[in-house]
């Protein structure tokens, strides 16, 4: 049996705005800072050197404890596509793919997020383990990036973010 599994969560969003400011917000580290994770005031690090190659880190402080994300830049084509890893190495050193689609439509634009999660199996699972593992996973992920996704909608329509995530 595979050491791991994977499942895919899709999800589509719609902004006020031209697809080159959300496409921006994934890649300028400064907008990063303000909506991905959490807050602004709480990620501590947010570098990138956005090309294909290039890697990204994020570096949350929350409850006393620091939450990394790091990934390389995979396939970049402004402003439709951009393609790239996913990894948390204190949580696994599995890594994800994401793909965040983004086509101009009449009132803005629409965006496709694509994650394929890698969820590791512990030693013994059965079928059924298997499959509430894999629930979980898209099921905690998907809510962690409806939260950080009302920020970037409020950051690329405002240029504020204010939620609590």
């Amino acid at each position: 049996m595979a050491n791991s599994s994977t499942t895919t969560l899709t999800m589509t969003r719609s902004f006020d705005v031209a697809p080159e400011r959300v496409y921006d917000a994934w890649i300028n580290p400064e907008m990063m800072r303000r909506w991905l994770f959490t807050l602004e005031g709480t990620n501590k690090v947010a570098k990138n050197d956005p090309q294909v190659g290039g890697t990204w880190e994020i570096v949350d402080h929350r409850n006393g404890q620091d939450y990394r994300a790091i990934g390389e830049y995979l396939e970049m084509d402004p402003p439709k596509t951009l393609v790239f890893t996913f990894q948390m190495p204190q949580f696994s050193d599995l890594a994800d793919t994401i793909t965040v689609k983004l086509k101009e439509v009449t009132q803005g634009c629409e965006m496709t997020f694509i994650q394929n999660i890698t969820v590791p199996h512990e030693e013994n699972w059965t079928q059924a383990d298997i499959e509430k593992a894999l629930g979980e996973h898209h099921d905690g992920t998907e809510h962690g990036w409806n939260l950080m996704f009302m920020g970037l909608k409020e950051l690329v329509e405002t240029g504020q973010v204010s939620y609590k995530g």
